[in-house]
This record gives structure tokens, sequence and C-alpha cells, in this order.
């Protein structure tokens, strides 16, 4: 089972820059999208329908402001939308296809830098999600989860660690948010499962010179309960495949999806 994830930073501009010719080429089973930017209606048209593939999307309640979505070439028992709390529903951040033994989700955080509100917006949501991640550990399936964090774990996730420090994204609160995450409540990073490559990052600021000096961050992940762990065959983040502001992530599992 292979799996894409990647942020489009809207879809309709990925689309222009050649993303759905692309996937088309990937031979993805699953392909999780985040802030997609158009409503559902928009997303079943040309050019962003595959064929081969059962479509979803959870919307923003004003399309631009996220969105995502989930392309799946087995159909899945149930989609569930939303996690429950006005700060994800809102704005579309999270969607899950259900299959026989594991739960796929696509999920979007707020950046938290866009200013105070923002980053406040993020701590809230992080702390609700961590809590509904705690919940799901108690089920009896497995969950992968992917999608944009916006926040980088590791020094080895980031360019330049000690200048990042204080910005949103490499905080010790968000940090240690992802420790409780991969610590206490056991999920695993499948990149970091397979590989410790150094400059692995999977989003760039948006100018020139972080282009051209590789100045980035893993901001971008795919998630897993511990169950999981042994099937991570290879996982990769393609800094030529550029259709946004970030880098997919793609995962290569020994699993075959059953419904």
């Amino acid at each position: 089972m292979r799996i894409i994830s990647l942020n489009v930073n809207g879809v309709k501009a990925a689309a222009e820059r050649g993303l759905f010719d692309w996937l088309r080429t990937q031979d993805a089973d699953v392909i999780c999208l985040q802030d997609i930017r158009v409503t559902a209606p928009e997303l079943e048209q040309d050019p962003y329908w595959i064929d081969g593939y059962w479509q979803y999307c959870f919307e923003a309640e004003v399309a631009s402001q996220g969105g995502v979505a989930i392309y799946t070439r087995t159909a899945p028992k149930a989609i569930i939308m939303g996690l429950g709390f006005e700060s994800a529903d809102r704005y579309g951040r999270f969607m899950q296809a259900d299959f026989d033994k594991v739960s796929i989700g696509s999920l979007l955080l707020p950046s938290g830098r866009d200013g105070d509100a923002d980053l406040n917006q993020k701590f809230k949501f992080m702390e609700d999600f961590a809590s509904y991640l705690n919940k799901q550990r108690r089920k009896r399936r497995e969950f992968i989860y992917c999608g944009s964090l916006y926040v980088a774990h590791l020094k080895l996730d980031v360019k330049n660690w000690r200048d990042c420090q204080h910005e949103p994204g490499f905080m010790a609160p968000e940090r240690a948010w992802m420790d409780e995450i991969y610590g206490n409540m056991g999920y695993v990073d499948a990149v970091r499962e397979v590989t410790r490559e150094s400059e692995l990052y999977s989003w760039w600021p948006n100018s020139e010179q972080a282009e051209n000096l590789n100045l980035g961050l893993r901001f971008d992940y795919q998630f897993l309960t511990p169950g999981l762990r042994r099937f991570v065959k290879q996982a990769k983040i393609p800094r030529n495949a550029r259709f946004s502001q970030h880098a997919p992530v793609i995962v290569d599992y020994d699993w075959t999806l059953t419904i």
C-alpha cells in the first residue's frame, strides 16, 4: 500500500502546476490532500478527478480557508468528517476513511504563522487533538494520520534550528506536544522509522534564498499506531515534486487495504 500526503495550498493552483498529472503516475493506493480551498462539488470536476479512485472531501465553511480530501482505490467502509470541535470542523481540518482493520485520516493543523490569533488557535487545536489521539489508542484498530502539523519535531528536521527556536513551527511547546504523541501515546513517525536522513524537509519559506539554500523544515507527516510499525517499508519526501510550498510525503506499507 502506498499513501501520498500533500498540503496543496489550494488545489486549483497545484493543479495548474501539474499535480494531478503527477499523481496519475505515482501508483498510490490512498492520496490525502490538505488545504484544498474548494468545495466538494468543485473537487468532483476535471482536472481534480482521478479515474479509478473513490474521492471524498470535507470542505471548510468558507471554502477558501482550508479543507481536506481523500482519494482511495479501495472503497472505504465509512467516512468520518470532522473531529467534533470548532477549531477543526469550521475549517475542514480532518476527515477519516475507515477500512477493515485500519483507518486513514487527512489532517490540517493551523500554521500558527499568521499572528497571535492564529498561534493561539493552533495551540487550542493541539490540545483538543491530543485528547482525541489519546482516545483513539483505546480502540481495537490501527490508524494512519497524514498531513500538515506545521511543527518540526527534531533538530534534524530543521535546517537552521537555532534561528527557529522562537518561531511558530519549532517552539518548545510545539515540540513537547509531539514528544507526547510519539512518547506516552506511542504513535510512530513513519519517515523516521525507516530513515535518519538529514535535510529531509517538506516545507520552505516562500523565498528564492530559502529554495536555493534548502532552508526547510519537516512540517508534514504520516504517523501511525505502533501496531503498524513493522509494516513501514520505505518513505521519501521528494523535493523535486513541488506543487505548493510543501513537498509530498510518500510512504509504502507492506499492507493491503480490505473492506
